[in-house]
């Protein structure tokens, strides 16, 4: 990056750019020190057998990401916003609760244990060991401190990281994910960016992976102030596809699962519609033509969410910053959403 590009950039992106520098090793500390509660919370589980993962905003993100994760373990999980459990709850007795706020301040995680008194089963995610949160129930708290840029990047990163400590007291290896925060890939995303520099809006769209395109629309969102939004692989194809067309790009996320081949046959009615399409793809499936393609290593899991997600996030910064003059100063919220 050349000097004037870096005096000129925004100063909300290059607080993000910071944050991002070390989300790796603060993701593979977190796994480390979380041992111990992790441990604590696979106990909860497998006596419960049955999960609620509660948050807002990029933390609900995370929560749809693993959703998926636990479900493969023969848990009950679901993943509610917390706006949502407050004014329609589920039940909360007999459940495993992780309630997760980067913060650990948000509004409705105040209300949330006001209300409730929370349970011996309910455990948080955090960044901030001072937080509200940490004070009032059992916590993983990530390494590296508060966020402090606008868009979730690093927050996200640590906060898989927890729940890996999780899953693998859960009994899963955790080795082919530490291996990708160890050494990780990098990919051009120059291509990518072009095929989206005339689209007015972004959708994003997954099947096992659709979290990961959740976080991803919301970071394009938060940044570029443009509507884009997600929808599961599934809710594209009744009906919203009629929106596809030239000015609409179109972000798949493709892993080594068994509902790689529902993302492949998207990303090709997707390029039949003229849309451009990025296929984010961890499947050891051929490209689709008229597609660009970002290949990584085969991964499924948080192995191939910690691949795909910094360059994602590049790519979600870089999108931003063609379009909005001061990409990553918030004009209309706040880092820590305290109203409801």
């Amino acid at each position: 990056m050349n000097m004037t590009r870096e005096s000129n950039r925004p100063s909300g992106l290059a607080a993000i750019d910071r944050e991002m520098a070390h989300q790796h090793s603060d993701a593979l500390a977190s796994y480390e020190t979380a041992a111990p509660m992790a441990a604590r919370a696979a106990a909860s589980l497998k006596k419960t057998g049955r999960l609620l993962l509660l948050g807002m905003g990029g933390s609900h993100a995370v929560n749809r990401a693993v959703e998926p994760l636990y479900r493969a373990l023969g848990i009950d999980a679901v993943a509610l916003p917390l706006s949502e459990q407050l004014g329609q709850p589920l039940p909360i007795a007999g459940r495993t609760i992780f309630v997760t706020s980067q913060s650990g301040e948000s509004a409705e995680v105040v209300r949330w244990f006001n209300e409730t008194g929370g349970t011996p089963d309910t455990f948080g995610l955090t960044l901030e060991g001072s937080s509200f949160l940490a004070r009032t129930a059992a916590s993983l708290v990530g390494s590296g401190g508060t966020e402090l840029a606008f868009a979730a990047t690093r927050s996200l990163t640590v906060t898989f990281a927890l729940h890996l400590a999780i899953l693998s007291a859960l009994g899963e290896d955790p080795a082919a994910a530490l291996a990708v925060l160890k050494a990780p890939e990098d990919h051009d995303i120059a291509a990518a960016l072009a095929a989206l520099e005339t689209v007015s809006t972004v959708v994003t769209s997954g099947r096992r992976l659709q979290g990961v395109a959740e976080a991803l629309a919301l970071g394009l969102t938060e940044l570029s102030r443009r509507p884009c939004f997600s929808l599961e692989g599934g809710q594209l194809r009744h009906g919203p596809m009629e929106m596809l067309g030239p000015k609409i790009g179109v972000v798949l996320f493709r892993g080594l699962d068994e509902t790689a081949g529902l993302v492949t046959a998207m990303a090709v009615s997707a390029v039949e519609t003229g849309a451009p399409v990025i296929l984010f793809d961890a499947s050891s499936e051929a490209p689709v033509a008229g597609a660009v393609t970002i290949r990584f290593a085969p991964a499924s899991g948080l192995a191939a969410v910690f691949a795909m997600l910094p360059v994602a996030q590049r790519l979600m910064i870089a999108f931003a910053e063609t379009r909005v003059e001061n990409a990553g100063t918030p004009v209309r919220s706040t880092k820590i959403t305290r109203s409801e």
